[in-house]
This record gives C-alpha cells, structure tokens and sequence, in this order.
C-alpha cells in the first residue's frame, strides 16, 4: 500500500495534527479518548484543514508513562478501541484526504512486554535487554552511574532483581531498554514497520530516536565523552538506513524525536537513505525574542539544506508546556529543568503572542506539527497533585510538576457535561475550561480557532520555498516567501512600538488588528500580498 507517486512529497510542506488518543475525545463515556472519539471528530479535522494525524502511542499498554511502555505493537489497547477500529480510522480519514502517522518507541517496551516476562524468567530473551550483574562486594551496587532520562531526576537507571541481576531503563522501571546489537530486536521493528505500513499509514514517528544503541561495555558516565554511551552512536545510522528500506517499499516516511545540540550530528540523521524529517526543538523551546527566533530559524533551515531534508517547525507537543501559558510568562523559553508549580502567568499575554507565534510558524518553509488543542489556544493546566499521573512529577521528589498540564481532555462543546468530552475526564478540567470550547470558537471569528483554519487555508500557497529577509526594524521579524501568484510577506511584531509595514498590494491575514494608522503593533504577526 502507500501514497500515490505524484504524492509522495506531501511530507514537505505538510500540517500534521498530534492526537493524544486519552485526552482528544471520548466516544464511550468512561472518560478516556478513544478511537471512536476521533473517528467522530475527522470532519471537525477536515475542516481545520490539517494533512495528516499523528497518533501517540496507541497499543496495549499498562499506561505507566502515558503509552510509551508498550506491551504489544499490534494490538490496540481496549482503552482506545480494537485493530479493526484503528484501520477504519486509518481509512475514513484517507477518504478526507487526511493521512495517519504512528508513534514507534525502540528504545525500550513495557515490564508487561512477552519478552520481558520470559527474560525474568530466566529465559533466552534475557539477551534482548541490558541484563548485567552488579557491581560491589555482593553485586549491591548498579553496574554504571548513567543519570535517568527524566529531566531532573536523580533515580537510577538499573533496577536489582531477586536473584541479584539488575536491567537497565533509561525511563522508569516498567520501561526495560532493548539491546539494539541482537538481531531479533532489529528484526522485530522491522516487521512492525511493515504490519502498520499493511494497514495504510503514511508514516512513523520515532520516538527518543537517538537513544537506541549503547556502548556493549555500558562503562560509566562521563560528562563530554565522545563518543556517548548511549546517546547519537554511529550505529543507529545502520539501523535508520534498514528502515528506510521498510518505508520506501510503501512510500512511508520516518519523524524523528532527535534532541542534539551539535547541528552536524542532527543532520546525519536526514541523509537521503535515513529518516525523512525530525522534530526541531530549538524552535520549540526558543523565547519570544527576535534574535533568538531569527537565529533558531537561520540555523535550522542551514543544517537542513545541505542534505535536501525539509525543515519542521513546532511551538508545543504532549512533553512540553502549552504555548499560550509558555509566551505568558517572564521566561518564555521551554526548558524540562526550570520547570515549577505556581509560575506566574499573564494568559492575555500568552494569547496575544500564541497567536502571532502560529503565524510565524506556519509561514516558514517546511512542515508544521500542531499539537491537539493549540488551535483552541488552550493554556497549561495546574493538576491538582493528588491527580497527577506523570511518573516524571513522581521521580523529581514531587518538585516537577510533570506533563499533565498539557493532557488535559480538550472542550469541545460549550454546555455539555464536561465540556463535550464525554465521561468524567481522566484528568481534571480546570473551571472555565468549556469557554475555550471549540464549538463557541467556530461561531467567533476572532477566535483562536478560526485564525488557524484562515491560516491553514492560505498556508499551502507557502509550500517549501525558500526564505528571504527582509529589511525590519530591531525586533521586527519579516521574510518573503514565493507564492503561487507573487511574493507572500511575514511580518512580525516582537519590538515594543508598533512596526511600520513593508510595501504590499494586500493584507491577507493577522494574527490581530493594525493600529488606527495601520502599524503593526508589538506581539502582532500578519501575512502580506507582496
């Protein structure tokens, strides 16, 4: 199966739509999204004008952390539905022109997986895992000190079993790592690429993609190694190069969650024969600032050119504080460490530059990935702590607040019970939450909403061209871009004064309204016709 030829570069250029499954929509009533919630709501989808949907995990899993401790790749967890419910959505949706991205996780499965129960077993799949005896007089100590994976944590990454081994995890204990030097290990992904790419998905997210491979020796951490024990090894460039073999015999593409400071070393992972595209986080976690977003945009489009690969732009995802509550606050960066419960927030604020922010990103060259409610411009929840679920707030001691706050089940409709979500919500609502709803925002033109669905109607005139800056005041952000009938023009406002606007024959979308002399004012983006 696959795409079309004439189609494959859809990729390029795409908005792509994340769906956490348990907080999107709940078609049963028992308060957990499901499949049958975002089969219900694909023309809602349709209409905002997305291109593909990228699930979360979905599969059989204890929930530990949130899905990626998966049990079982080819089953769909009861909570969410059946195999057969994810093909029909798989397929309704590609009849509405909408394609579907899955979430794989390599690095590790759940302590519930078939091949962990045999390996505690006693049994051969012990070689599948990290399994090492331990160090001191009585083997009392972990084999090595590598720090946990979970920002802010200081719990180790080996967990001691009865009979005195002791199995790495990077995550929690429920998430053992794979030993990516057996071939089995190798072997199974690839045949679950094949089983989703069977059943009509158009690609594969990689979660935690550059974390596969470790040092065989599994020596201790030290800060500046070269190569890492454990994180961007030369050998994940073999098992990438497999893969891409798997997707190209259905036209698949690969997403890759690669967190690397050194731009060179990202780039090796989107060589023509490895990964497609993979995710920006510069830009994610980049501060409402000009020069920052400038230079966070100059060097992603440059490591990125040499090598053909498309760019992707994302302001917010299931990991990271919502966008609306991140521009509110006095650190508008994003960063795991500096994370903290009762962080003042100016919403009014955040809104104002959320909306602009949107803009932004989705006039730059390359894909676009929107996280489930950014379009309702909801903020970060607070969950009250007896409701939190994260294992990352439990690991921190309690001190991380976690990523709940940005789970929370979406508002749909105004005046239903629990803001049209369905049954009780796994996690609590905050009060107030039914006025983002998304049935009052279709009805309000000014609405965070209807900004993304103007936006998303104009935005494929964009495409994957090139950039051009222009001339611009400090703290004014404006390039040009080729468009099918004449130049597009992005301004934006991040200066204190209001910003006189570039020579244009039309407005064609803002993020707000001009000044009564038509100046751009601060935290204010607009589309021009050049």
């Amino acid at each position: 199966m696959g795409q079309p030829t004439h189609a494959q570069n859809w990729w390029r250029s795409a908005v792509i739509y994340q769906v956490y499954v348990r907080s999107f929509a709940d078609g049963d009533g028992d308060g957990t999204g499901d499949l049958a919630g975002v089969r219900a709501k694909l023309p809602y989808l349709a209409e905002l004008g997305v291109d593909a949907l990228w699930f979360n995990p979905w599969y059989l899993s204890p929930m530990k952390d949130g899905g990626y401790d998966v049990a079982d790749y080819r089953v769909i967890d009861p909570a969410f539905g059946t195999l057969a419910e994810a093909e029909k959505l798989i397929a309704e949706a590609k009849e509405l022109g909408i394609r579907t991205l899955v979430d794989i996780v390599p690095n590790h499965v759940s302590d519930q997986h078939p091949w962990f129960r045999a390996a505690l077993a006693q049994g051969p799949e012990r070689e599948l895992f990290h399994f090492r005896p331990g160090r001191g007089e009585h083997g009392e100590l972990p084999p090595n000190d590598w720090p946990s994976q979970f920002a802010g944590s200081a719990e180790p990454v080996w967990t001691r079993l009865p009979d005195g081994t002791w199995y790495l995890h990077l995550f929690t204990p429920e998430q053992p790592d794979l030993n990516w030097a057996h071939p089995a290990v190798r072997q199974e992904h690839e045949e679950i690429l094949r089983f989703w790419f069977e059943r009509g998905v158009a690609g594969v997210r990689i979660d935690s993609a550059a974390l596969l491979a470790k040092d065989p020796d599994l020596p201790d951490f030290v800060e500046g190694r070269d190569p890492h024990p454990y994180v961007d090894r030369d050998e994940l460039h073999d098992i990438y190069r497999s893969w891409r073999t798997v997707a190209d015999a259905y036209d698949g593409i690969f997403v890759g969650e690669v967190w690397l400071p050194d731009t060179e070393r990202f780039a090796r992972y989107l060589r023509p024969d490895e990964l497609h595209t993979a995710f920006n986080f510069s830009f994610l976690s980049c501060p409402w600032d000009a020069g920052r977003l400038r230079t966070s945009i100059d060097e992603t489009l440059a490591e990125h050119a040499p090598i053909g690969a498309p760019a992707t732009w994302v302001l917010c995802n299931h990991d990271v504080t919502r966008t609306v509550t991140r521009y509110g606050r006095a650190d508008t960066g994003f960063d795991f460490a500096t994370k903290a419960f009762g962080t003042p927030t100016d919403l009014a604020l955040g809104t104002r530059r959320a909306r602009a922010g949107a803009l932004l990103s989705l006039a730059l060259p390359g894909a676009v990935y929107l996280y489930q409610g950014e379009e309702l411009g909801l903020p970060e929840a607070e969950i009250p702590c007896d409701r939190i679920q994260d294992p990352m707030h439990f690991r921190s001691g309690g001190t991380d607040p976690g990523r709940d706050g940005c789970r929370v089940p979406l508002p749909w409709t105004a005046d239903a019970p629990y803001a049209g979500f369905g049954g009780e919500p796994w996690l609590p609502q905050p009060s107030g939450w039914s006025a983002y709803a998304a049935d009052l925002q279709a009805a309000d033109p000014g609405s965070m909403l209807s900004l993304y669905r103007a936006a998303l109607t104009i935005r494929p005139e964009f495409g994957d061209g090139s950039l051009t800056w222009l001339p611009a005041p400090e703290g004014v952000l404006a390039f040009a871009r080729p468009g099918q009938e004449g130049r597009l023009l992005c301004v934006v406002n991040l200066a204190d004064a209001p910003a006189d606007l570039p020579a244009h024959s039309r407005l064609l979308l803002g993020s707000g309204p001009l000044d009564p002399q038509g100046r751009l004012p601060k935290d204010t983006a607009v589309w021009l016709r050049g």
